[in-house]
């Protein structure tokens, strides 16, 4: 987020100008878009003064100011009709658009803004860290994770500024953790897993042939996913109209949120025609289907026929599930696994059996994946702190640094950060 401030400062001062010239829809949009770039103290006091002008200054200033377009395109667009989804299904509502461009104010409350502010102070792509979760989470924790973010972040429910991004940001932290896949790889590579799949995501298949009546959609938007979370919109089953309307399938499962949808835009061939020429429509319906189950299969077949057994499973606090604590041979870092799982892996078990740990052994490859994990938790630990650091040393400072007290921002910068500390224990940080 550092990176937009300076956008962030450049939006504010037009925001000001439009304030002082009475034009307070232009004022209002530029103060918005300084906060979702980069949430400071004063562009929230510019817009609080820029609402409170603007209620006093009445309805016919603000028009002025904001009205461009002839009468009949004004008139049509103030009798819109927004469809939106929710939660329980969908809802019609009115809004007249010149209303919601200056008068209108969505509400939201101080708890909302914090929850956008974290989330939003987020790195992109540190999904744990969105959905608040330790690396060795469980599914059934993402689940309540999600739940409960996306019910606080919603558009229809949250109005705060930024919430429409940082339930986007959330809606995709879940997507790649709920699948086993896409969190392994991430786990790997602490980037976007699909990045780097991007061909196999969404799009046309290489197997199909562009034929007029299909067309598929892979990734799901924030929307559906929420939709079919919480029960709204999709079914999780086939649905058709009997001309030929969408056809799609979705399901949750171990390999998290799927969906497949074809839109089939021919009309069913009529009655008159025999049998023998509906079979072929039908047949070119369920091909793509068809293709897309063989190429899943295809895909599966590596992993079904492999015969490698995969490493242990660890956490760094100790719980029924992880009940016996080692410590790394190399940085001597403490960490928990399952006894039995541990001690039985065919691997491991000889290495331990040998008395030590050696190069290149099985165990030494594990604990070394243990420091890795542990190392990237603190690392991750340690900049937050010093974001955290550099907000409330920015917070106190001030937009131009009037009246600030010195010797507390010295304060604040001579704090220690405990995970930046371990870190240069263990020598990773100088």
């Amino acid at each position: 987020m550092e990176s937009n401030k300076d956008e962030a400062l450049k939006c504010l001062a037009i925001a000001q100008k439009h304030r002082d010239t009475g034009n307070f829809s232009a004022a209002r949009k530029f103060t918005r878009k300084s906060i979702s770039l980069f949430a400071t103290p004063e562009a929230e006091k510019l817009l609080e003064s820029i609402e409170a002008a603007a209620a006093g200054a009445g309805p016919s200033s603000e028009d002025a100011a904001s009205t461009n377009g002839t009468n009949g395109s004004t008139q049509a667009s103030s009798s819109a009709t927004q469809t939106h989804p929710s939660a329980a299904g969908s809802k019609h509502r009115n809004t007249d658009t010149t209303r919601a461009a200056g008068k209108e104010k969505r509400e939201y409350t101080v708890e909302q803004l914090k929850v956008v502010k974290r989330v939003k102070g987020c790195k992109i792509t540190d999904y744990y860290e969105i959905l608040e979760l330790k690396r060795d989470c469980g599914e059934t924790e993402i689940k309540k994770a999600y739940r409960k973010l996306a019910l606080a972040l919603h558009p229809d429910k949250n109005g705060a500024p930024g919430a429409d991004e940082a339930f986007k940001m959330v809606s995709k932290a879940f997507q790649v953790l709920s699948d086993p896949q896409k969190r392994a790889a991430f786990d790997q590579h602490g980037s976007d897993p699909e990045s780097r799949f991007s061909g196999m995501s969404s799009g046309r298949s290489p197997g199909f042939s562009p034929a007029p009546f299909t067309s598929f959609e892979g990734e799901m938007s924030p929307e559906e996913l929420f939709n079919m979370f919480f029960g709204g919109g999709m079914n999780g089953g086939f649905g058709a109209g009997p001309f030929g309307g969408p056809v799609f399938t979705a399901s949750f499962g171990p390999g998290g949120f799927s969906r497949t949808r074809v839109h089939v835009n021919r009309r069913a061939p009529p009655n008159a025609q025999g049998e023998q020429g509906q079979a072929r429509p039908l047949f070119l319906q369920l091909l793509p289907l068809l293709l897309l189950f063989a190429f899943s299969i295809l895909s599966a077949l590596p992993s079904l026929l492999s015969s490698s057994t995969p490493d242990p499973r660890f956490a760094f606090s100790q719980s029924p599930r992880f009940n016996v604590e080692r410590q790394t041979d190399n940085m001597g870092i403490r960490y928990h696994v399952n006894g039995p799982e541990f001690f039985n892996h065919p691997k491991i078990a000889a290495d331990l059996a040998g008395g030590s740990v050696r190069r290149g052994s099985a165990l030494a490859r594990f604990e070394s994946h243990v420091e890795h994990a542990y190392t990237q938790d603190r690392y991750a630990e340690c900049q937050r702190g010093m974001n955290e650091r550099e907000r409330r040393k920015e917070a106190e400072i001030g937009f131009f640094g009037v009246g600030t007290d010195w010797e507390k921002v010295k304060r604040i910068e001579a704090e220690k950060i405990e995970s930046c500390e371990e870190l240069r224990r263990l020598g990773v940080l100088g």
